[in-house]
């Protein structure tokens, strides 16, 4: 399924867009659902060693990727293909304040093409049901729980073949006070329940929180609440790029905290880093930037009786190889019909 976040600006910005195709190669980083405001306001200049700095002060870092980095194959043995555009896996943990154990309602993997004319934002239900190294198979969230970000990691490579990275995490309180730091956001929603009708809703922190946890009330469930979290993450992006944040300093520095204090990083994802590739995306526009779901053939139980989204092999063998070749588009249009 895929979803294009538009923007009434984006045919201008086409000769801008085909001038960009000559920029040298690098990596461009989007690193979470949180951190993707953190880049838009980075490359919109002028705040740019601040927000360096500020970035620096506010994120943690802990070594999320484990082991992955040196993995050339996957457990079954195949190739893993990391030089055809770069791959940032996205986490929001289900923990409340004070827990520790958790699990991971958010997985968003985001792919940047190796043009960097398009980021591609691939949700994972929490719910598909898949080989976990070491586990057999269970729920996708379930490996976040067995051995955190490193686990997920290497669950999610397996799958599509190809490296993370980058992995950024954070918990649902940053969702909240994202929201929050802009003053309530508008969602355009697409996935209606008792609380939030279909159409425009305004949302403040407190329900932002709701919105984007709620599933057992939605048409799809799990599949649902995925693409609110995608229509919450259209609505911070929107209000981060209006200029009464984007040029008001103090609204920014809010925005920042509020979106770095909840959020953990990679060891190698520093301010600089963050700053310096944000740079190289800064003439990315909506148009750019398409939502796509993982594919699943269906719902069914497990034989403990927990409710599942079954796996579509062919699909997603087909997705994999289109991020190993860099073409989602293609797989985009042929999953669209």
């Amino acid at each position: 399924m895929l979803e294009e976040f538009d923007d009434a600006a984006d045919s201008s910005d086409a000769p801008r867009r085909r001038r960009r195709r000559g920029m040298s190669r690098g990596r461009r980083v989007l690193v979470s659902l949180l951190a993707v405001v953190l880049l838009v306001c980075i490359g919109a200049g002028g705040y740019g060693w601040f927000v360096s700095s500020k970035v620096d002060r506010g994120l943690t870092h802990e070594n999320l990727l484990g082991d992955s980095q040196d993995e050339t194959t996957t457990s079954e043995g195949t190739k893993l293909v990391d030089d055809a555009g770069d791959n940032y896996l996205v986490i929001g943990s289900d923990a409340r304040p004070g827990e520790t154990d958790s699990r991971a309602d958010v997985i968003q993997l985001v792919h940047v093409d190796e043009d960097h004319d398009n980021v591609w934002i691939i949700h994972f239900p929490r719910d598909l049901f898949v080989p976990i190294p070491g586990h057999g198979e269970d729920k996708i969230n379930a490996a976040y729980a067995y051995g955190q970000s490193p686990l997920l990691v290497q669950t999610i490579q397996d799958l599509v073949g190809v490296k993370i990275d980058h992995v950024a995490k954070t918990d649902f309180e940053g969702f909240k006070q994202l929201t929050d730091a802009l003053g309530g956001v508008t969602v355009d929603n697409t996935q209606p329940g008792p609380d939030y009708p279909a159409g425009p809703v305004q949302l403040d922190g407190d329900q932002a929180l709701d919105y984007v946890r709620e599933r057992k009330q939605l048409a799809e469930g799990d599949i649902s609440r995925g693409q609110r979290q995608q229509a919450w993450l259209k609505a911070i992006m929107r209000e981060t790029l209006d200029p009464s944040v984007l040029l008001n300093p103090g609204r920014l520095n809010g925005v920042i905290e509020a979106g770095t204090e909840h959020t953990v990083v990679d060891e190698g994802l520093t301010g600089n880093v963050i700053r310096r590739e944000a740079i190289q995306l800064r003439s990315v526009r909506g148009g750019d930037i398409h939502f796509l779901t993982a594919p699943f053939s269906g719902y069914g139980t497990t034989a403990e009786g927990a409710s599942i989204d079954i796996l579509d092999e062919r699909g997603m063998a087909a997705l994999s190889d289109a991020l190993r070749t860099d073409d989602l588009q293609s797989y985009a249009d042929s999953t669209s019909g």
